[in-house]
């Protein structure tokens, strides 16, 4: 099969429509987290999703989903991980870190989605794709690498590695549910983990933003969040949990590329880090 095919193939456009919203997101939540505080940005990012599909499932007709009761763990495990842990833990990161760094160290995701499919879940995986997230991994630790022990440098990376490690955990967890509605699965996800993180926020003191940026971060939810999830459930039934990853670690390409185009600084280090993710992808 060539990789001609292989893009006929509706895992692959989906995978590299999801990766695209959603590394356009890392760069314009960096840009809201001016006005809003990490942990109210992160509900209502995933707030906005879950909105935003559930009114596109309401004009669009969309009959109703009935999880079997087997799999419902997997998806409460996934919101655990990926709705409520890691959108939070990457707002954290990106308070102190520039949103081009941030967007290619998301490419971790990639790589602890893929081990874990590998070793955890037992997924069949070749030299090609061990070797592709090597090269992943070795790009984000050039560009985490703070130069100087200063943990001002450090915590912010590793708050970003975390959120790669529970979105991996999150990716695992919804290829056990993929085969029913991507929309319907977005949605439950963008509710409830929009829906906590709110309450949490609110509950140590968060306030309302202005109209304007409470518009903007759920519109960025919807698009960054939710339609991009429903992409990713989609590349997950047709492709599998590792392949889809691959496909999704060209993320934070978009958003480097975005947020350099919003004026961030082109750095070395940011260079050599890209050069290996690049060849990695």
């Amino acid at each position: 099969m060539t990789w001609k095919d292989g893009f006929r193939q509706p895992g692959v456009p989906a995978a590299l429509g999801a990766a695209l919203l959603f590394g356009a997101g890392t760069p314009l939540a960096k840009w809201l987290l001016d006005a809003i505080s990490p942990w109210l940005l992160a509900g209502l990012l995933y707030f906005g999703s879950g909105i935003g599909l559930t009114l596109y499932r309401r004009l669009s007709h969309a009959p109703a989903v009935r999880l079997p009761s087997n799999e419902v763990p997997w998806l409460g495990g996934a919101i655990l991980a990926g709705g409520i842990v890691s959108p939070v833990l990457l707002m954290i990161g990106l308070t102190g870190m520039p949103a081009s760094g941030a967007s290619l160290l998301l490419n971790a995701e990639g790589a602890f989605t893929a081990m874990l499919a590998w070793f955890a879940f037992k997924e069949n995986f070749d030299r090609r794709i061990a070797l592709g997230m090597a090269a992943i991994v070795a790009g984000a630790l050039v560009l985490s690498w703070p130069g100087e022990a200063r943990f001002a440098g450090v915590w912010p990376t590793l708050a970003v590695l975390g959120a790669c490690l529970a979105w991996g955990i999150d990716n695992n967890l919804t290829r056990k549910v993929s085969l029913a509605d991507a929309t319907w699965i977005a949605s439950v996800q963008g509710l409830a983990s929009g829906t906590v993180n709110l309450g949490l926020a609110f509950a140590l003191g968060a306030s309302i933003p202005s109209l304007q940026n409470l518009a903007g971060a759920l519109v960025v939810g919807f698009l960054a969040y939710g339609v991009s999830l429903a992409l990713f459930v989609v590349g997950l039934r047709h492709l599998g949990t590792a392949r889809t990853g691959a496909y999704f670690s060209v993320a934070p390409f978009f958003g480097a590329t975005l947020a350099l185009l919003m004026g961030e600084p082109v750095t070395l280090q940011l260079l050599m880090a890209g050069a290996l993710m690049a060849l990695g992808v």
